[in-house]
């Protein structure tokens, strides 16, 4: 698996980020910082998509 953004990323890297989430928030935590994470990208890609309304027309 790989992503734009981290190109050397794979199933070892993702399962040591995952286990040092559960760590760090528990596991009681996790579904909502999870929730909240995806709820995140979801607004950020709403808004990348959205055309600029503040934008100024030069004459």
């Amino acid at each position: 698996m790989s992503f734009g953004f981290l190109p050397n990323i794979g199933l070892p890297e993702i399962f040591l980020i995952l286990v040092l989430a559960l760590i760090i928030f528990g596991p009681g935590k996790l579904p909502e910082v999870g929730k909240a994470l995806g709820k995140s990208i979801k607004e950020f890609k709403g808004a990348v998509k959205e055309p600029d309304t503040g934008e100024v027309k030069k004459n």
